[in-house]
């Protein structure tokens, strides 16, 4: 299985939608817990990191592209 590499700023593609309507969260924070920031409506949420991969459709951009 391929494994998605994320760091703070990307913006990923989630599986189910938010119930505002966006598939599209800004990863603000990595560690244990992932930090994400809705698109849409700007909502905050922390999700562990296993649970965050399995949530995880594509990363739409990635800020480390070049490093």
């Amino acid at each position: 299985m391929n494994k998605l590499t994320f760091a703070a700023g990307d913006i990923a593609s989630l599986k189910k939608k938010h119930p505002c309507g966006s598939f599209q969260w800004e990863i603000t924070r990595v560690g244990m817990d992932i930090g994400i920031k809705c698109q849409g409506c700007g909502h905050y949420v922390m999700v562990p990191r296993p649970k965050f991969e399995k949530m995880v459709k594509t990363i739409v951009t990635n800020n480390n592209a070049d490093k």
